[in-house]
């Protein structure tokens, strides 16, 4: 680690699992940039189906703790997330002209 850097770098490297299997899904759920849409469109699992695999697979607290996390970041469904990220271009786009004034 160089002096300029805080924070010591990650030296392993851990593989994505295979595509459509248990464990894909479950990091894909755990992912925060992979929607319950896109995990459909991979495993065909809809977003009940992923939260019986997540209930079934996890312990309780992790469970609890994703379902937690799911439920409250809007970009697991893409939709809200489409919303979101619009309205935050709008924002973005308003401060802009504001800040020209």
């Amino acid at each position: 680690m160089s002096k300029s850097e805080t924070w010591p770098r990650t030296r392993t490297v851990n593989p994505v699992p295979p595509a459509g299997t248990t464990d894909w899904v479950i990091w894909a759920a755990w992912a925060d940039r992979i929607t319950f849409e896109e995990i459909e469109e991979v495993s065909g699992l809809n977003e009940a189906a992923v939260i019986a695999l997540m209930r079934r697979s996890l312990k309780r607290s992790r469970f609890k703790r994703w379902r937690a996390r799911a439920t409250t970041q809007s970009i697991k469904h893409r939709r809200r997330f489409q919303v979101r990220r619009e309205a935050l271009r709008g924002w973005a786009s308003h401060a802009a002209l504001e800040a020209e004034d």
